[in-house]
Order: C-alpha cells, then structure tokens, then sequence
C-alpha cells in the first residue's frame, strides 16, 4: 500500500535527522515525536520506503561514517568508536565485523595497502559501493553464520 505524501514527509524529517547526527541515540519514541506520528504508526512506515527499519537505518549510517573515518583520518578506533555513537569500543568493532566481515583495524590496514583512486569517482558511487548491507538484523546474521558453519562441520564428519 502507498503510504501518503504527508507520512512520507514525516518519515523523511526523522530519518535526516538520524543522517544529520548518527552518532545520538535515536529510539523509535524520539522519530515518532520528531515525525508526529504514533510510535507504532511509525515503526510500522518507516521500512517501506526506506527498505530497513530504523535501527539497522541508523547502524548503516554508523558504519558508513566510521568506515570513512578510518579510511581518511588517522583517528584512533576508540576515538572512531565514540564518535560514531558506540558507548564502547568493544561493541563497535564486535558490530562492525558483523556487518562488514572484517575488523576497523583490517579496514583500516587494507584500505592504506590498497589506496583507491576516489577522486575521479562521483561522491555518490563511492557511498553506494561502502553502503553495509544490512537487509537482515544483526543477531539474524550471526546466527545464520553459526548453523552454516556448524552444518558444513558435520557434514565434513559424516564418512
């Protein structure tokens, strides 16, 4: 179902505001307030026009920054860590593996070994190719990682 030019409207200014500060908490309660809708109305809208619910939006948005802080500064990964609204650095870097298959050090070593040549590329290509891919949950990821590994150990078993 379409969803109106007005929720859409509404939507919209919560999710800039979660682009325009990522690295504050943004429970669903706070972009209801800020959209002017119900808290349920808008957990429910918000995933059809975006493609993710609110929070994997936000940790998008969160690992898109650190990874070009990592990549462009010198910052040490604790510094990315709180700067990119983690409150610790172990969280964020468990998390960051999770959605990115490495970790912010091996990002970081790799992205200086290999420098890419960004400046003949549109801003806008390079945030798509960085964008994580988050269309299941975190959690949902892990625990599909841990019965793929613990069904291609049995099965290595089996005579």
């Amino acid at each position: 179902m379409a969803q109106s030019p007005e929720l859409l409207r509404c939507l919209l200014r919560a999710k800039d505001c979660m682009d325009a500060t990522s690295q504050e908490e943004w429970p669903v309660e706070r972009l209801a307030r800020i959209s002017n809708v119900s808290e349920a109305h808008f957990a429910r809208s918000f995933k059809e026009p975006f493609g993710v619910p609110p929070h994997r939006y936000l940790l998008t948005r969160r690992i898109e920054r650190a990874k070009a802080l990592l990549r462009d500064s010198e910052m040490p990964i604790t510094d990315i860590a709180f700067q990119t609204g983690w409150s610790s650095q172990g969280t964020f870097g468990r998390i960051f593996r999770d959605i990115t298959g490495e970790s912010p050090g091996e990002l970081r070593k790799r992205e200086q070994i290999e420098p890419h040549q960004r400046d003949s590329v549109p801003g806008c290509y390079l945030s798509a190719a960085n964008r994580p891919d988050l269309t299941i949950a975190v959690l949902e990821k892990r625990r599909l990682e841990a019965g793929v590994s613990i069904a291609s150990s049995n099965e290595s078993e089996v005579p």
